[in-house]
């Protein structure tokens, strides 16, 4: 059962949060805009939306996956990077760190080492009861 939580939160981890924090990065150098909290819900799993003006159009972007913000309210004013060629990649400038995508990668690869670890001592510790 601990093999099963390792495998699963290793995979969370290197295949969805790792990716996460990456996007999150690589909008560090993206355009700079004053946005507002249009829907409010589950920043962290990426159900929050902003809108602000893009080269004189209103856009209206998700949040990824891996964002803050989630106890803002409709109507908050935050500042978000978008990429200029493409102003629906959005992120809250407070999260292109990394953000809480990046805190939860490294739990969670914590979590699955330590799983991992403990499948190995129940394998050692079975292997010696069997010995004896």
């Amino acid at each position: 059962m601990s093999l099963a939580f390792a495998l699963l939160l290793g995979a969370l981890s290197a295949l969805v949060m790792f990716p996460a924090a990456q996007h999150l990065r690589s909008l560090q150098g993206g355009e700079r805009a004053r946005a507002t909290l249009h829907t409010a819900g589950a920043c962290m799993t990426g159900q929050c939306k902003v809108t602000f003006e893009a080269d004189g159009r209103t856009v209206v972007a998700d949040l990824p996956v891996g964002s803050g913000g989630g106890k803002s309210s409709v109507g908050a004013a935050v500042d978000v990077r978008y990429q200029a060629d493409a102003p629906r990649v959005v992120a809250r400038e407070q999260d292109t760190g990394g953000g809480g995508a990046a805190l939860l990668a490294w739990l969670t690869a914590g979590a699955a080492v330590f799983f991992l670890a403990l499948s190995g001592a129940a394998a050692i510790f079975l292997a010696r009861q069997r010995r004896t």
